[in-house]
């Protein structure tokens, strides 16, 4: 009869572990940013395109604090992700400056000159990192009215 106890009080810690496996651990701990330098947006020559990128124009900046005990009780080095998705209009613009307009944005990491698209999230140690952030506005067809632009791109560090 002992045998046949045990083997039920195995089967039943069996069972709750293959519970508790597919769970996954919360992130304990806090992603700071801090915004830094506001960029501004320049058109090209054909007024189809304001971006930051284009001549005279400016990334912003930010820095992002990522600050994990479990990160750093486990040694994991990537608990945190970053991104920065484009908007889907600006803040604020003349009467048909969103007509026909797409947005991208990109991002670099920590000083790196690569390019990386806004929407895809690169995951982050513990500690301090600089972030520039790039807007691009495309209107097609047509040009863009005169008038004054300002569009917002949200950073997200989850």
């Amino acid at each position: 009869m002992a045998r046949s106890g045990n083997s039920c009080a195995l089967l039943a810690a069996a069972a709750l572990a293959g519970f508790c496996l597919p769970a996954q651990a919360a992130i304990i701990g806090t992603c700071t940013i801090m915004i830094g330098a506001s960029g501004t947006m320049k058109s090209n020559p054909a007024i189809n395109i304001f971006g930051s990128k284009q001549a005279g124009g400016s990334s912003a900046g930010a820095t992002i604090t990522a600050n994990s005990l479990l990160c750093t009780i486990l040694n994991l080095l990537d608990c945190y992700s970053v991104s920065a998705p484009a908007p889907i209009a600006f803040t604020s613009a003349p009467s048909g400056g969103d007509t026909n307009v797409t947005f991208d944005t990109v991002f670099r990491l920590d000083g790196s000159g690569v390019d990386i698209p806004g929407s895809s999230p690169q995951r982050v140690t513990n500690g301090i990192h600089t972030i520039q952030v790039d807007l691009t506005a495309t209107k097609s067809p047509g040009i863009f009215p005169a008038g004054n632009y300002q569009g917002m791109v949200t950073v997200r560090c989850e």
